[in-house]
């Protein structure tokens, strides 16, 4: 697990990959906001 800051919170959490600088990464909380809607077929 890698430490990665909240890119809308701040909040420091952890993820199961190598964070990139040029991406952002979520909490999970902040995650389910900007998932994209699922799609029901």
């Amino acid at each position: 697990m890698h430490d990665a800051v909240c890119a809308d919170c701040g909040k420091t959490t952890q993820v199961p990959f190598v964070p990139d600088p040029n991406r952002p990464v979520y909490c999970q909380e902040c995650y389910q906001k900007h998932r994209p809607p699922r799609k029901s077929y």
